[in-house]
C-alpha cells in the first residue's frame, strides 16, 4: 500500500497469480535496465534491497510482477524514485521539449495506467494517477481492495499514507502499540496514518475502491517480505 516499501508481515495468502500484463512487463524491463545501467549485479542489488537474488531475477524476467512496496524498496536501494518505473519514456521526451511539463502533469481518465495488480499474491490492485511525472514526493493511486486477506498478512513501510474511500465499504485495520484497531469505512470516509504501523484493508461490500496517496519519509530498516 504505499509509495514506499510496504512490508508484508506473515505469510501471503494463497491465491492464483494473474497473467502478467504488458504494463507490468514494462516495469520489470525497466528494473533490469536501471540495475545494469547502475553497474549492479543481481547479488549486489539483493544485498542492498534485502530481497533474494531469485526473487529479483523473477521480476526482471517478467515472471513475477512485484507489489508497489517491493518496487519502492528496490528503487531506494538504487537511489532512484519509485516513479522511475511508471513514467512513460514519451513523457520524458515531452519534458525535454517543454520544461514546464516537469512542473505540471495532467492525466486524463483514459490515460490512467494500471501498474500492479494485487501486489501479486496479496490481491491489491493499483492504477497510477501521476505516471507522467518523474521526481515527485507523492505517489497517488486508485486502489482496489480484495474481499479476502490472509489472516497473518499486514503491511508496513516508512512514511505516511492517506486513503479516501470512493466506492464500497472497507474494513481497515491498524496495529497501534501492539493493539489492533479496526474501522468500517464507507464512500466519503478517509483515513490518514503513519504507514510504519502494520495495516491492511479488505472490501466488505461492493467494489471497494479508494484514492491512495503515499509519501516516503524515512529509511526502511525492517526485514520485508515481497
Amino acid at each position: 500500500m504505499k509509495a514506499v516499501a510496504p512490508r508484508a508481515s506473515g505469510k501471503a495468502a494463497t491465491r492464483k497469480q494473474p497473467d502478467i500484463t504488458t504494463d507490468e512487463i514494462a516495469v520489470c524491463s525497466r528494473l533490469r535496465a536501471l540495475r545494469t545501467s547502475s553497474g549492479l549485479t543481481l547479488e549486489s542489488l539483493a544485498e542492498r534491497s534485502g530481497f533474494t537474488k531469485g526473487y529479483l531475477s523473477k521480476i526482471e524476467n517478467g515472471r513475477n510482477a512485484p507489489p508497489i512496496a517491493s518496487l519502492a524498496r528496490i528503487a531506494r536501494a538504487m537511489d532512484q524514485d519509485l516513479s522511475y518505473f511508471f513514467v512513460d519514456p514519451a513523457s520524458h521526451e515531452e519534458v525535454e521539449k517543454d520544461p514546464a511539463d516537469a512542473k505540471v502533469s495532467v492525466v486524463h481518465r483514459w490515460e490512467r495506467k494500471p501498474i500492479v495488480r494485487g501486489g501479486t499474491a496479496f490481491g491489491y490492485d493499483y492504477v497510477s494517477l501521476a505516471h507522467k511525472k518523474g521526481r515527485k514526493h507523492m505517489e497517488p493511486f486508485i486502489f482496489t481492495f480484495p474481499s479476502e486477506v490472509d489472516i497473518n498478512t499486514y503491511f508496513e513501510h516508512p512514511g505516511e499514507e492517506f486513503i479516501y474511500i470512493m466506492t464500497g465499504e472497507v474494513e481497515f485495520e491498524v496495529k497501534v502499540d501492539g493493539r489492533l484497531r479496526q474501522w468500517k469505512l464507507e464512500a466519503g470516509d478517509s483515513i490518514y496514518f503513519e504507514s510504519g504501523l502494520p495495516h491492511r484493508g479488505r472490501s466488505i461490500s461492493g467494489d471497494a475502491q479508494a484514492l491512495v496517496v503515499v509519501m516516503e519519509t524515512g529509511t526502511d530498516t525492517a526485514e520485508n517480505t515481497p
